[in-house]
């Protein structure tokens, strides 16, 4: 039985569709929108519009920007020589809001995936090889430390060590708070492996 009239429905559908959206917060997000005036309505439908049109990649690391370049790649005070590898662009914000690294990044929008049907041909892999043609010392890869995430790291070590540049992999651990019985073994040898001296 349908609660509500085919309007309603079409639009609670199509936020349930959004990712982490479920169908309760889809309802709550459609009678919001509803009970909206009808200009910001307008200006949210614009919005949404405009930037599926203007947003592309940045012709250097692949993340969204409205122009060729990202603020980031064409910032002269980064690092270019230094370049993290991210699975997608919200990675790289979640390292940007650290304010500690400083050099530029390349993002891959996806990981190895057989399991799926991702190759490496299906991410930005080949253009990462291409922007280590510069000069570039450094690939630090900061894949998710999931199975997919590891056979990537795996699958770009072995593309760009054989160009002598240096290649690292973020540490990754217990988290803050964590309990050391609940964390995995995987996660427990990397947090070894990535100790510092103190």
């Amino acid at each position: 039985m349908e609660l509500y009239s085919g309007h309603i429905n079409k639009l609670i559908e199509q936020l349930a569709a959004l990712p982490g959206i479920g169908e309760k917060s889809a309802g709550r997000l459609a009678f919001y929108i509803v009970n909206m005036p009808k200009d910001r309505v307008e200006k949210l439908a614009r919005v949404l519009i405009e930037a599926k049109e203007n947003i592309k990649y940045c012709k250097h690391c692949f993340t969204l920007t409205d122009d060729e370049t990202c603020p980031i790649c064409r910032n002269e005070k980064r690092d270019h020589h230094t370049i993290m590898v991210v699975e997608n662009p919200r990675d790289l914000a979640a390292y940007e809001k650290t304010g500690k690294y400083n050099g530029v990044y390349h993002v891959l929008h996806g990981c190895i995936s057989p399991m799926l049907g991702i190759g490496p041909g299906d991410i930005k892999l080949k253009e990462l090889m291409k922007r280590l043609e510069g000069d570039v010392q450094e690939v630090i890869i900061a894949t998710n430390s999931s199975l997919e995430g590891e056979t990537t790291a795996m699958y770009i070590s072995k593309l760009v060590k054989p160009t002598g540049i240096k290649v690292t992999r973020i540490a990754s651990g217990v988290p803050v708070g964590g309990d050391l019985e609940n964390i995995d073994e995987v996660t427990l040898l990397r947090a070894l492996d990535g100790r510092v001296e103190l």
